[in-house]
């Protein structure tokens, strides 16, 4: 929910290098099979393909299938496509097709949020306790030439905090899994979510409303999350690769890939895990640095096992299972603190998961930032993370040269060692509500510690 390794060589021509993906027509020398049939609900597919797979050859596989190839990423080899037809998913293989919308029901809703009041010209910047406790509250150099997208669900290019910040040049509504640059398919229509986070961004240094911890930096508003509050892997995908498309230093993924919590690469679960996989991995070679969101369960990302449920019944975890995109390597994981510097009860933890830490919030101390018409608080590490993205884009104006790893490095490299807390009974019950294991410097409630502005 909204708040949380190979390189793929591909075959790609210089119009795909620019556009990032095929808007795709049924070509007349592609029919369907004989027998098709449109008796079920017309859901989305992600589509693997094999590396050097070309766009043609994509869309006569799809066709054949009985399904239509709405879009295809060479440079990844992952397709979108849509079908009617039941059969569609067997028919391609369903170690290759996989609908996220086939195992979700209902609304999921969007997470609670006090209203801060409207926009005002008082400064309360005084309220803004997560800043101070980071060291943004001291004048630092911004760079304009660095992008952030923030993929979300959507930003409030209006606000007067942030009207500045949002490029609606390299903005994109992403719901399809096919990049849509008009202002309407990008900007926030339910959930106050990505506006939010915005702020805590870059939310302008002007001694009004807030300020975010990178003010100057341009901002990409790049909608993944639907009216519903799903955020589906095509749009992860085409928000990946839209942000690689237009070299953005660093994203803000303040989610995780539904269906699942925790995506297992097995079975049909396996198409969702390679997708996303392949689309970090590329976004990464082509210079853009990946922060990620640790979720809100008080769930150990580094041992899945158990059981858990979901919409198809009980589901067995192994060592296989991550979130996404946070547990993916290359993605700097982001995990919560309350303003007692200590792990909030909802965030997730993890050894070798989480790599930092950052202001959070607890119930009655949450973070405010910018929500449209005004502002707002909330907890959670969709919180967190953007004050990592925000220290990862003042870095990168440093160091303009910096490859994704180096950001990584230097995020981890400066950040202030916190050790596990010796008593972690937050209800008072003689009962320890979650276990940290590690050291000082490196544990799995903190990572390498809390994160810092240069």
């Amino acid at each position: 929910m909204p708040l949380l390794r190979r390189t793929l060589a591909a075959a790609v021509s210089v119009a795909l290098v620019a556009t990032t993906q095929v808007t795709l027509a049924v070509d007349a020398a592609a029919e369907p099979r004989s027998g098709c049939s449109t008796s079920g609900p017309t859901l989305r597919y992600v589509v693997l393909f094999d590396a050097g797979t070309a766009a043609e050859d994509a869309k006569l596989d799809t066709t054949v299938a009985c399904g239509s190839l709405t879009g295809y990423y060479a440079q990844i080899a992952v397709g979108i496509a849509v079908s009617a037809d039941p059969a569609f998913a067997d028919r391609m293989g369903r170690d290759r097709a996989f609908s996220a919308r086939s195992v979700t029901a209902g609304e999921r809703g969007n997470p609670p949020l006090s209203s801060g009041g409207p926009v005002a010209p008082a400064d309360r910047t005084g309220e803004q306790w997560n800043m101070t406790m980071i060291g943004a509250d001291r004048e630092r150099a911004v760079s304009a030439d660095v992008l952030v997208g923030v993929l979300d669900s959507g930003i409030d290019a209006t606000h007067p905090d942030l009207v500045a910040a949002v490029d609606p040049t390299v903005s994109a509504g992403c719901l399809t899994g096919v990049a849509d640059p008009r202002p309407a398919a990008w900007a926030p229509t339910t959930s106050p979510h990505g506006t939010h986070v915005a702020g805590l961004i870059a939310a302008a240094d002007d001694g009004k409303g807030i300020t975010g911890v990178a003010p100057g930096v341009r901002l990409a508003s790049v909608k993944v999350v639907d009216d519903a509050g799903y955020v589906y892997p095509e749009a992860v995908i085409c928000g990946l690769m839209w942000a690689a498309a237009k070299r953005m230093t660093v994203t803000n993924n303040s989610y995780f890939v539904d269906p699942w919590l925790l995506t297992c690469d097995r079975e049909a679960e396996h198409v969702v895990f390679e997708a996303v996989r392949r689309a970090v991995d590329y976004a990464s070679i082509r210079g853009v640095l990946t922060v990620a969101a640790a979720s809100n369960e008080n769930t150990d990302l580094a041992a899945p096992s158990g059981e858990t449920a979901d919409s198809r019944g009980r589901r067995t975890l192994d060592g296989s299972c991550k979130l996404l995109p946070g547990g993916l390597r290359g993605v700097v994981a982001v995990s919560a603190v309350g303003p007692d510097q200590v792990k909030s009860g909802y965030s997730a933890y993890g050894l070798g998961v989480v790599d930092v830490t950052a202001p959070g919030g607890e119930e009655g101390d949450c973070v405010l930032s910018t929500v449209p018409g005004g502002y707002g608080t909330a907890c959670g590490t969709s919180m967190a993370a953007p004050h990592v993205t925000g220290v990862a884009a003042l870095l990168a104006g440093q160091q303009p040269y910096a490859t994704p790893q180096r950001l990584a490095r230097a995020l981890t490299g400066q950040a202030r060692s916190l050790p596990c807390p010796a008593d972690y009974d937050l209800d008072g019950v003689a009962g320890q509500d979650a276990y940290c294991t590690g050291y000082a410097r490196y544990n799995s409630f903190y990572g390498h510690g809390l994160v810092r502005v240069p």
